[in-house]
C-alpha cells in the first residue's frame, strides 16, 4: 500500500488523559465515562473518538463512491456512529459499530447500493472487517 497520509497524535495519560495531534489541530481531554467505572464529566474517550472518525470516514467513502457514479450525495447528508465498548469473553474487551446513515432525498435502492459499496472502500470499515461486528443502517 502506498501511504498518502499519516496521522500523529500522542494520547498521554490513558483515559483521564489528553490526546494532542503533532500540528495541535486535534487536543482533546480524555475522562473514562462513569459506565466504565470513571468519574465522568467533561472530555471524551477512545470510543466517542472512534465514532466521530468512523462517521467522518464513512461519509468520506460515499462521497468517493457516489462521485465514480455520477450521484449527486445530499448536502444534509449525515452518519451517526455509535460505538459501544465491554468484555470480550476471552480476558479483555471489544467493540460494535453501528452506523445510522441519512441521505435525505435520495432513492432508497440507490442509497442502500451507494452504502454497500461505500462499506467496501472505507478504511475503518477495511480495517475492522473480521475484527468488529459492524452494523450500518440506512434511516
Amino acid at each position: 500500500m502506498q501511504v498518502l497520509y499519516t496521522a500523529n497524535a500522542t494520547a498521554t495519560g490513558g483515559r483521564d488523559g489528553r490526546a494532542t495531534s503533532n500540528d495541535h489541530q486535534l487536543d482533546v481531554k480524555l475522562t473514562t465515562p462513569k459506565e466504565l467505572g470513571g468519574a465522568g464529566g467533561e472530555g471524551s474517550n477512545p470510543e466517542q473518538l472512534f465514532a466521530a472518525g468512523y462517521s467522518a470516514c464513512f461519509i468520506g467513502a460515499m462521497k468517493f463512491v457516489a462521485s465514480s457514479a455520477k450521484i449527486a450525495i445530499p448536502a444534509d447528508a449525515a452518519v451517526n456512529g455509535l460505538v459501544g465498548i465491554g468484555p470480550n469473553g476471552k480476558g479483555g474487551f471489544g467493540i460494535t459499530v453501528a452506523l445510522n446513515v441519512s441521505l435525505p432525498g435520495l432513492d432508497k435502492a440507490v442509497a442502500q447500493d451507494l452504502i454497500n459499496k461505500a462499506h467496501e472502500v472505507c478504511p475503518y470499515s477495511n480495517a475492522t472487517r473480521g475484527n468488529v461486528e459492524v452494523t450500518i443502517t440506512l434511516l
